[in-house]
Parts: C-alpha cells; structure tokens; sequence
C-alpha cells in the first residue's frame, strides 16, 4: 500500500562539545550544495515529437477511476491529478529537479511587479488559450478560483486553501490577456497557484464546485479532452481536442483503465494495458522475463532464479499467484523415472504418471505464455518524489522524552534501511538528509548532522540520562515459564508498554490534505497477543521483540545524587548541533577572518555556546518537543537558560539521578561488544516498549521488511519493540491520525514549496477548547513555536536564496527535534510496453501528455 499524502490534499548529544561540533559540520551542506546533489534522471524514453506515431490508444492503469475530478476536494486522489494534467491549464510545470517553470501553452510571462507596499504579480496570458467552448482565458476564472478556494466561504467543500488566503484581490489588466493579483501578505509560492485552473463555470458557485465537477467537465483547455466513464469496464476515456492550440496531441485516445494491485500482474500477462505501475516482487517478474528472452531459454526458469511465477526477493509475497514450475525444471533422473512410470505396466500409476505429466506440460506453456507477454514490457524505473520516514509519536509515554527519540533515531543504520528498498530495484542507496527537500532540488541539503548518524553508546547515553536502566527492566516480574521473545512468542496477552493508556479512536485519513479543521484525539493502544506465524492484521500479528532475559549486572558504580538534570546537558548540545547545521548553512563565507575591529572571535571547540559566538551572554536553549517558545529573531532570543551543572563524583558531568539510582560506572553507558544486543532497559520495573504498526496489505511488503530490520536495530540498544500489523483501510484513519501508536513508518510527497506544503506536517499542534490536539498533519504531535516561525518567514520570503536558506534552517530544527527521521526516498517502478515513448517513470517532472505516445516505424 502507498503510504503517501496527496499534495491536493497535503539524536544523542556528545558530552564533550569540540568533538560535537567537528561531527556536525562533516555532516551537512552549506551554501547551494543542494542544488548540486544530483537526482536519478527521469525514464520516460525520450523521444522527439518526430519520432512518435500519429495516433494509436494508449492504455494506462490507475489503481481506481477518481471520486472526483475536482483537483481541490478531499478525495482527490492519482487518476485525478492524471486527468486534470491532460485536460486543464497548468501555469506552471514541474522539471526534473522540482522547480517550477511557466508553461508558454498558456502564459507569455508571469512575474512580481511590485514588492511595496503590498506583493504584486501580473500574468500576461497566452493569446490562444481559450476555454473548449471558445471563451478565452482571464480573469473571471481567477477571481472565481481565488474566492472559492480562499476559505472564507464554508458553503465550498475545499480541502486546502494555502496561498489563496493570502490574496487580496484579483483584477483585469490592461487588456483582456493581463491578470494582476495583489497579496495581503507576501508569498513566496505563489507560483504553485492557479494550476490545475478551472474554468468559472466550476468554482462560481459552492453547488457547482461541490458537485458539478466529480463526474464531469463542462469545459476544458488542454490537449485532451474527456469523453466518456464507464465504470462498469472501468474506464476514463479521453480524446484528443481539437480546439487545442498547442502542439496536437501524438495519441488519439488516452484510456485510463482501473486495475487494483492485486490484478496488475493479469493486466501484463493478458496485455491489457500499456503502462503501469508495479511493486518490487512483479518488477523482477518483467526483469526475469526479459533477462530469460535474451538467454534463449523459453519454457523454463533461467539457472539460479527464483520459481517460475517470479517469487519476490526477500521474503516477499509475489504479485499475485505464480503459475506452476514447468516440468523441464526437473532434474535428468526424475524425469526419466516420470517417463518410465508412465510407460509402466501397472496402469494405475501410469495414468496418474501421464496425468502428472499433462499437468506439466500445461503449465509449461501457460508459463510460456507469460513469459512471452512479459518480454513486450520494460521496467522503466526512478525515485519517486516521495519518501519514508519513521515517524515516533512524541505526545505521550517513552516518546514524549526527547532523549529517548533522540536514542531511537541513533539506533538506525538509515544506508542499511534504504539498501534494503532501493538495491534490489537498482537504484542508488542513498538516505535522504532532509525532511522538506530531496536530492537535486535547489532547496536540499543534508541536515541530519543535526542529529548524528548512527551511534550505539551515544544511544545507550541517551538512555540512561533518560532512566531506563539494564535494572529497570529486570525489576519487572520473570516471564512465564514456556513462553518465548519474538516472533515466536505464543498467543498469551502481553503488558502493555509503560505510560500507554488503552484505546482507541478514528482520525483523519492522510488522504485529507487538511486535518486542521478536526481535533484528532490520540489514544495508544497497548499490547496485544503474541505473534503468530501468518501475518494476519489483528492483535495475534502483534510480537515483542527482545524480552527481558536473565543476566548478570553489568554495572557496578556508585550511588549520586547530582543537583541538576542531564536533559539539560543533552538538549542545548543537541541544539547547538542544529545552530551548528543552521550556520553552516547560512554563513556567507566560513573561512573569514574574526571580526576582530568588533572585538568577535570564534567561539572556542568544547564551549558551552557551540553555534554562537563568543560574546553572546545567553546559553544555548533546548529545543523541545512541544514547548519551544522561542521569539521569531532567528538568532535563539528567548532562549531557556540551562543552568551550569558541577561534576558528580561517580557521575558523568552534569549528569543527575534520583538518590539510589545506580550510575554506570566511570559515567558512561554500558558498552556492547560490537553487533551484541543490549539486555532490555526499562525503568521502575517497566520495560522500554514501543509499539510499532505497520500496515499488513499486499505491496507492503518492503516496508514490513524495513519495520524488521528497525526492529533488530532498536534491539541493540535494549529497546523492546511490539509490532502490530493493521489493515490498510485502518492503518491511517485509526493509527496514524488518531495517534495510537508510538513508531510508523509511511511517505510523504516531495514538493516544489516545502515552505507552503512542509508546514502543515511540521506545525506545533495546539490544544483545542476540548483538551485535545489540532495536529493539522502532524501526526508525530513534535513541533515547535521556531520551526513554525521559519516557515511562515519562509513562505513570506521573496528572495529565493533567502528563502531556501530559512527552508534548511528549519529543517535543522526539525531533525534535531527527532519526531520523524527521513529514511530513504521510494523507488518508482512502471512497466512499459517496449514501443511506448514519452512516458513511464517521471519522478518530478510533470508528464507532456501530447508527446505521449508509440514509436514510429524507422524508416528504411
């Protein structure tokens, strides 16, 4: 399942200070690094419009037809976005590295004209662009979209209104062809307005808005144009326009065809359709198939491959159910013995035997016939402009400690995680280092030094300091004689995690690009049963991993009591990490002089104000989970000041625990021999649990198999992890949004305006007048006042350098405030019929529908 919100909808802190700022600076980017990362090229198997054949029916699969095509309501979803791309103006496209750039089919030019006293931008419309009914283009199909979609007006079902709330008004020009619109509040992502453009007919009116355009158009400007549903054959036909202006469309008929996952390896085996998306397990299906063709070895499975049918790498389930092995697979003798049986004189096992060998010949050619249509396809494949994060839920119980989300996020091997996705498709492995940009957008740089990369001691550091102890754990009572840990854990209830309060309560979906206007309660479920071995979503899916086991005390020191907190220590070095990534980022020269006519110095390696300069008199402030209340100076006004804490004989420095809490001795951590996990930790007789969901449905499979390896990481460090497997329908609705879990994994979309689209997933959640949460999309409930001040200053930034800088300053803030890590962007897979051009993996880029077509015949 594609754990993805729609756009249209939308770790552990060194002691010693010189040693924290040398990893932090080797860890980030500075300056426009970002726009050098490169980013895997689209694979679309670019043609020129010379070499694609006039006409012909192109047939794409879409997982369902849309509810609606209306691009601005909550369910919205891909086949929506699919069909206003062909039939509806776009001002402005998408390239391959996300940037936006004007699309001349409808706009001569669009720029800011005016800075003060109020943001003004004229569009200057393509002369030709007219409505399908003849009408031009202009203003009234601005002002129309603007007031629908600006949320002042209830009576407009709208699932999103970011940027159009900030206009002012909207006028004619000097003539017919020129739109100016003028801003109340400046906006830096004005260029994501207007796209897709409706016409009036469609946003004049709530009934018309709400109602009019789910099931059709009444009108359209782009190269296709709709012509008919047929939900019972599952289709969305579109044809070519004729009134269109631009380039003609190379295709006839667009058909977009409905086909579940489950169905998708029928649709390539029958050759129902042209292009497709497709997991992992049937990508190496088309792969083997191919591969097969080239060696000449129709009939059977190539020498060291997996079972005909294609079993999916790794353990996972294959698309759909595989045909038969075909019977040249078996070896020289058993042939011959089945040869010989069904030649026999005992008739009864000769029949059976030639009964056997009809079986197999069957299923040799129905394997054949598979084979043969997989060979006209090609995987063309990408990253996605998505990626996976672990999302740790800050609200309540262990999480609500940042130590201790900080310990998580230093448990991960993230290279190892993204290998685990992305090498087997062949793409580059590489984790993602930002929250709000991906790899070749201008706005990327890798922040994660803010955080750390992985640190087993640092995270056993950061778990002490936070009270969960080898002692705490062991204090809670023995298991059950008979059971086990794992995966192999019997069917008894288990205890639920410590601070975990039962229940449960239905959210929003991550499909509704606009949470913010419900509260979304956030009950945790405890722990369930046992693990079985069927992966079934239920409460007998859930297992624990790393119970606690009898073994001796590893720790021995001495009994402190020291008179300050360590969270103190540990917040502002992490927060100096993040001013440390945040100066990197911004400063315009690193190398310079000290300003020494001002009497400023650098401020010395191991100070307490890492990230600031000397003279500053105010120490560093923690960034807190949800009580950051820092002024909007960008320079850590209003900063908490942590107080200076003495050594403790027996103790780490500024290290504190209640009185008759055991220390480690010499102040540190436990130290395990390389790759050995960690005794369980817990405190007060409880273990460290976490639970962990993850959703049970087909095409999950590679994210369960990250979850596992998630699972073994945290194991290290002690941390106990409970796994839940849920349905897909619920995995959203009931678990994420409505917060009843602890670790999740799930994607968001990449995006031009991380600054428009970023803030929503990232913003402080507030309490309601009813004591809950409004998270928006915020579904880890970690997020503070700061990290929402950078965006707003963001969006409101019309320096794009500027801009981008503040982008990364917040996204510093977010990795060191370790309420979600990124992991690794999503691969993008498409099956492609061999002679389709223009078309397949896209990434970023928006597609050219009219390019979109078949290879012409080469000339002789």
């Amino acid at each position: 399942m594609s754990q993805v919100g729609v756009r249209a909808l939308r770790s552990a802190a060194l002691l010693t200070s010189g040693a924290l700022a040398v990893s932090v600076l080797a860890g980030c980017s500075s300056g426009d690094e970002g726009g050098r990362a490169r980013a895997v090229p689209a694979d679309i198997a670019a043609a020129a419009r010379a070499d694609v054949a006039d006409g012909g029916t192109l047939r794409w699969a879409v997982y369902a037809l849309p509810a609606t095509l209306n691009a601005f309501q909550a369910d919205a979803d891909a086949a929506t976005a699919r069909v206003a791309g062909a039939v509806l103006p776009a001002l402005f496209t998408l390239d391959e590295r996300g940037r936006p750039q004007p699309n001349p089919n409808y706009l001569e030019s669009a720029e800011i004209i005016e800075r003060e006293p109020r943001q003004v931008v004229r569009y200057r419309l393509n002369q030709q662009a007219v409505w399908s009914d003849g009408r031009e283009i202009g203003a009234a199909d601005f002002v129309a979209q603007w007031q629908a979609l600006r949320g002042r007006d209830s009576a407009y079902w709208t699932a999103r209104n970011a940027g159009y709330e900030r206009i002012e008004k909207i006028e004619r020009g000097a003539d017919d062809l020129e739109v100016r619109v003028t801003f109340a509040k400046r906006y830096a992502d004005w260029k994501s307005l207007f796209t897709p453009l409706y016409p009036k007919e469609v946003t004049g009116s709530p009934t018309a808005f709400n109602d009019g355009a789910r099931t059709r158009l009444p009108k359209s400007a782009g190269p296709f144009r709709m012509k008919a549903v047929d939900a019972k054959a599952g289709t969305l036909t579109l044809v070519r326009d004729p009134r269109w202006w631009g380039e003609p469309a190379k295709l006839e008929r667009l058909v977009l065809r409905a086909v579940p996952r489950a169905g998708r390896a029928k649709a390539l085996t029958t050759k129902a359709v042209d292009v497709a998306d497709v997991d992992a397990s049937l990508a190496a299906r088309v792969d083997r198939a191919v591969r097969e063709g080239k060696a000449g070895a129709p009939g059977s499975p190539a020498p060291g491959s997996a079972a005909p049918g294609g079993a999916a790498p790794s353990g996972a389930a294959p698309d759909g159910p595989a045909p038969a092995p075909a019977p040249d697979a078996k070896a020289p003798s058993d042939a011959l013995k089945s040869w010989a049986t069904a030649h026999g004189s005992d008739e009864a096992k000769a029949a059976a035997a030639r009964a056997a060998r009809l079986r197999d010949r069957r299923a040799a050619a129905a394997y054949e016939a598979e084979q043969q249509a997989l060979r006209g396809y090609v995987v063309r494949r990408t990253l996605e402009p998505a990626f996976t994060q672990l999302a740790l839920n800050g609200e309540s119980g262990p999480l609500a400690d940042e130590r201790v989300r900080r310990a998580v996020a230093r448990a991960l091997d993230r290279r190892e995680l993204a290998r685990t996705v992305l090498a087997p498709v062949g793409l580059p492995a590489e984790p993602l280092g930002s929250h709000l940009a991906l790899a070749g957008q201008d706005a990327y740089a890798d922040s994660s030094g803010a955080l750390g990369d992985q640190d087993t001691e640092e995270a056993l550091s950061l778990l002490a300091d936070a009270g969960f102890t080898p002692e705490g754990a062991r204090a809670s009572a023995a298991p059950k004689e008979g059971t086990k840990a794992g995966a192999e854990g019997s069917g008894a209830p288990s205890k639920a995690p410590s601070g975990t309060p039962s229940g449960s309560a239905a959210g929003t979906p991550a499909g509704a690009a606009s949470p913010a206007a419900a509260p979304a309660a956030s009950p945790r479920a405890g722990a369930g049963a046992g693990a079985t071995a069927v992966d079934v979503p239920s409460d007998e899916g859930l297992y624990i991993v790393g119970d606690p086991q009898p073994a001796d005390d590893p720790w021995t020191g001495t009994y402190v009591l020291a008179p300050a907190p360590a969270a103190a220590v540990h917040s502002r070095l992490v927060l100096g990490q993040a001013r440390a990534v945040t100066s990197a980022l911004t400063a315009p020269d690193t190398t310079a002089a000290p300003d020494t006519a001002a009497g400023r110095s650098a401020a010395p390696a191991g100070s307490a104000g890492l990230g600031r300069p000397a003279d500053d008199p105010k120490p560093p402030r923690a960034v807190g989970a949800a009580g950051d209340t820092e002024p909007d100076t960008g320079t850590g006004a209003g900063d908490t000041p942590a107080p200076q804490q003495p050594k403790a004989q027996g103790g780490a420095p500024g290290a504190y625990a209640p009185v008759g809490t055991a220390a480690p001795s010499g102040g540190k951590a436990p130290s395990p021999a390389a790759g050995a996990p960690v005794g369980p930790l817990g405190k007060d007789g409880q273990p460290l649990t976490l639970r962990f969901v993850l959703p049970s449905g087909p095409g999950s499979e590679s994210l369960r198999a990250v979850g596992e390896k998630i699972v073994a990481m945290l194991d290290r460090v002690g941390v106990r992890t409970e796994i839940s497997k849920v349905p897909d329908a619920s995995f959203f609705k009931d678990h994420i949004a409505s917060g009843d879990y602890d670790l999740a994994l799930y994607s968001w979309p990449g995006t031009a305006f991380p600054a428009t689209d970023g803030r929503p997933i990232y913003a402080k959640p507030e309490p309601a007048t009813d004591g809950s949460l409004l998270v928006e999309q915020n579904y880890t409930r970690v997020g503070t006042d700061h990290i929402d001040q950078l965006f707003e200053r963001a969006a409101a930034e019309l320096d794009e350098k500027a801009a981008r800088d503040l982008v990364r300053q917040a996204d510093a803030r977010i990795w060191a405030a370790a309420g979600s890590i990124p992991l690794f962007q999503r691969p993008e897979l498409v099956a492609v019929k061999k002679n389709v051009v223009n078309a397949g993996a896209f990434g970023f880029a928006t597609p050219r529908y009219e390019n979109i077509g078949f290879a012409a015949p080469k000339k002789k």
